[in-house]
């Protein structure tokens, strides 16, 4: 698998020979001036909240792309009215099966509204599995205690979680959620795109270091393999 960092916690991750989208959160996001929408193609688009920091773009990339819209039922219907070429809703609890594997959509503690007030459901984050190895994406939860039994249920390969704080985890929660998830490896989202979620990196660094877990802390365009 590879992850591809477009800032925030706006992610493609290659998984067989497919390409997923999370979160697309990019032209009204300064960091990821770089990265132009027009050359991104994802088979698929998953969605873990109404929020417009990570759904902004979803229903235009979907249209360019022909790629359906995984989220919860009520984003889903939403995104549909606004252009999105194919929605696969979901629920918490809930798998849908791929060429490449299984994407679940698991328990997230935030809330969850569309950019125009309407109710968005209820905020998630996502799992997905496959023969590559497994990657689960916090969105943007707070610590709950559900994440110590995704790690007794998968063994993760790498966890996405929010640092940034104020609006979601810090770096002390998601290095306590990191231990809850028993997970071989951490990369940070959802942090320095607002004044109110700068982080100091050094720190951060240090901090997991300190903890001896894995971490990576990348730039809008850079890439990891795992």
């Amino acid at each position: 698998m590879k992850i591809h960092y477009f800032g925030h916690s706006c992610f493609g991750l290659e998984v067989g020979s497919s390409y997923l989208l999370f979160d697309p959160f990019l032209t009204q996001n300064p960091l990821a001036h770089s990265i132009k929408v027009e050359n991104l193609h994802p088979q698929y688009i998953l969605v873990s909240h109404g929020h417009f920091d990570h759904i902004s773009d979803a229903a235009q990339i979907s249209k360019d792309n022909h790629a359906p819209i995984l989220s919860n039922f009520e984003i889903t219907l939403w995104l549909e009215k606004q252009g999105a070429t194919q929605i696969l809703p979901m629920n918490l609890g809930g798998s849908r099966s791929f060429n490449f594997g299984k994407i679940y959509f698991v328990q997230a503690a935030h809330s969850s509204s569309l950019p125009d007030g309407s109710y968005g459901g209820t905020a998630g984050g996502f799992i997905v599995e496959s023969p590559e190895g497994i990657i689960y994406y916090a969105g943007d939860s707070a610590i709950i205690s559900e994440m110590k039994l995704f790690g007794e249920l998968f063994k993760i390969d790498i966890a996405l979680l929010p640092i940034g704080g104020v609006f979601t985890m810090g770096i002390d929660e998601a290095i306590y959620a990191a231990k809850l998830l028993n997970c071989k490896q951490v990369m940070g989202v959802h942090f320095d795109t607002f004044d109110a979620i700068k982080i100091d990196h050094e720190e951060a660094k240090a901090k997991f270091q300190d903890e001896e877990i894995p971490f990576h802390l990348l730039k809008a365009g850079q890439s990891l393999e795992i």
